[in-house]
């Protein structure tokens, strides 16, 4: 079999003439992400330090007076923790970015370590929204993305906007329609 080469085209770019993924117009997250995820790292670790302080000062089964200064040591490293995590919640949610362009899909993560997964339109498989009870109350959505190949979700947008991930999600079906048909 005979190669045709006059309808063959692999030029060599220079780096100068790709495209600045630092030039995409970023979207960031839903304020009341950040918010909602700090409120309930809050009050997670209130449950779990309100009840080691019922532990200690409850006197219907003392505990052994060995103990006492193992729980409280073990209640303020979780206080410190708590407001270590925070503090990283407070800061990396301000990172996360996504970008939606006619042939791409982009999301920007990462405080310490920053990460950008890009997947091209086309190659989207199946896109899924997803809304637990709180992300509900908040009116807010995740949007996970599948590409072909993999079991597991490709990559996942959280604390969008319901009306976006549902806009964001129709333009991909129908992007993906339009191109599979057309």
């Amino acid at each position: 079999m005979e190669l045709q080469k006059d309808n063959f085209s692999n030029a060599s770019l220079s780096i100068e003439q790709l495209p600045q993924i630092s030039q995409l117009q970023q979207q960031p997250l839903a304020p009341i992400y950040a918010k909602t995820r700090l409120a309930l790292t809050f009050l997670f670790s209130s449950l779990v330090l309100l009840i080691g302080l019922i532990a200690i000062k409850q006197q219907f089964k003392p505990l052994p007076a060995e103990t006492l200064p193992v729980i409280s040591n073990i209640l303020i490293i979780i206080a410190i923790l708590t407001m270590v995590n925070m503090f990283y919640i407070f800061l990396a949610d301000k990172q996360k970015h996504y970008a939606l362009r006619a042939l791409d899909l982009h999301y920007t993560s990462g405080l310490i370590f920053r990460k950008t997964v890009s997947q091209p339109v086309l190659r989207i498989q199946h896109v899924e929204l997803k809304r637990g009870p709180i992300d509900r109350k908040v009116g807010l959505a995740k949007l996970q993305v599948f590409s072909a190949g993999g079991a597991l979700h490709t990559f996942e947008i959280p604390g969008l906007p319901v009306e976006d991930a549902e806009s964001i999600r129709q333009f991909i079906i129908s992007h993906k329609d339009a191109n599979n048909n057309g």
